[in-house]
């Protein structure tokens, strides 16, 4: 019997992952540019530490982790989020005493036991931005302004939307909780099933049911921002100011929560419309409670996370198309391939994509293969021509070739545009 691979884990192959490295890669440049430096925590952890950090009372505690007892008896679970571990790390290795804002960023694979669909993976992968150690509204509208920039300036994804809400603290969230409960508990026949049993454990999660019942419910429910207390209202109010100042585009949704437990105050998503159902790229916000959780002081903290499967499934088709570059040395005789393979050494070591067919076939079989690797130049190099000292240069963009110098031809090579 033929073996598969795991349903909702999907392979990612040569021609798709082009586009992964694009986003990894700025996603580094920008993060840096910002002050943030790269963690990589393991892909499991004690279960305890999603236990406590998101929430017994949350669907990915109860429904979604993938959980295994390892030979020493531990209980493990693999990483269904990173933030959890970004902070028990933090404890772990007192990273508070080496600066108060601690800016850290993680790119890497979760896993969640979900349904399998479009836009959402049994192994996914996020981007995680978490600067922990501050409780300033600046630190809310940079982290915010930082997400903007790497969707909007880097990815080029168009018509996003960044949805903005606060969700209050330990002092106004009981409030908060026992308005929406009081409500719901009246007209708790006409929620769906899991939010009846979110009624009692965490009814701020009705607020972001996707049931047609549930959502005409959460339209006439009490929000959040009707329960702020005065500090939170504060702190929104100039988390605004700082966007509006930053020139940040956002909407207020009412309804915006976020699904983890350790969430407070500032809560915001960025959204693509054109997703259907998937359509939330990133989310996050202050989680002023989650170091405190794990065996910490309490400390303030701000951070996101990108879905990197919905954010290559939002790329405009422009960002898709393979870009020509790099140079293919097609030889025909066993000196041209001697004199190819030294040639393509230099250029590899200064930098320049370089292939070769190494399995001295024919040249159109080559020229084949050079339309397929995508390169912006072949050079074609033969026998008789290496006795004269030339070669043919075929530009593929402009479909164009010329005669070439063998003497100096490294030089020539790397000036050439598109290399």
């Amino acid at each position: 019997m033929k073996l598969k691979g795991v349903r909702g884990a999907p392979d990612l192959l040569p021609q798709e992952t082009a586009r992964w490295q694009r986003v990894e890669t700025a996603t580094r440049f920008l993060l840096q540019r910002y002050g943030y430096a790269e963690i990589r925590t393991p892909v499991f952890e004690r279960t305890e530490l999603f236990v406590r950090g998101i929430g017994e009372g949350t669907d990915i505690v109860e429904k979604e982790m993938y959980t295994f007892i390892d030979q020493g008896e531990v209980n493990l679970t693999l990483r269904p989020e990173g933030t959890a571990p970004v902070a028990r790390a933090y404890l772990e290795h007192q990273m508070a005493a080496q600066f108060p804002l601690v800016k850290l960023y993680y790119l890497g694979p979760m896993f969640r036991r979900e349904r399998p669909q479009s836009g959402r993976y049994r192994q996914f992968h996020q981007i995680g931005v978490e600067a922990i150690g501050s409780d300033q509204p600046a630190v809310d509208a940079e982290v915010i302004d930082l997400l903007w920039a790497l969707m909007v300036e880097e990815f080029r994804i168009p018509d996003l939307q960044l949805r903005l809400n606060s969700i209050g603290d330990a002092a106004c969230r009981p409030t908060i909780r026992d308005r929406l409960r009081r409500y719901m508990t009246d007209r708790s026949s006409a929620l769906c099933p899991d939010c009846q049993g979110r009624l009692t454990r965490n009814p701020l999660r009705i607020m972001d049911c996707k049931q047609p019942g549930c959502q005409h419910l959460v339209a006439e429910a009490p929000k959040p921002l009707e329960s702020l207390c005065e500090a939170c209202a504060a702190h929104f109010t100039e988390v605004r100011g700082l966007l509006d100042h930053l020139k940040i585009p956002y909407t207020i949704d009412e309804r915006l929560v976020r699904g983890l437990e350790y969430y407070t105050k500032t809560a915001f998503e960025v959204i693509n419309p054109r997703l259907g159902a998937q359509n939330a790229l990133a989310g996050g916000g202050r989680y002023d409670g989650l170091i405190e959780v794990v065996g910490g002081p309490s400390t303030p903290a701000m951070g996101f996370a990108v879905g990197i499967e919905r954010v290559i499934a939002s790329l405009p088709s422009a960002e898709e198309e393979d870009v020509l570059r790099g140079i293919y040395v097609a030889t025909l005789g066993r000196e041209a391939q001697r004199a190819g393979m030294g040639l393509l050494q230099e250029l590899r070591r200064r930098g320049m994509r370089g292939l070769m067919n190494l399995e001295a076939r024919s040249l159109k079989s080559q020229m084949r293969q050079a339309n397929k690797e995508r390169v912006r130049y072949c050079l074609i190099l033969g026998d008789e021509e290496l006795g004269r000292g030339q070669a043919t240069l075929r530009d593929m963009m402009k479909a164009d070739q010329t005669s070439v110098e063998l003497v100096h031809i490294v030089e020539r090579l790397m000036g050439l545009e598109g290399v």
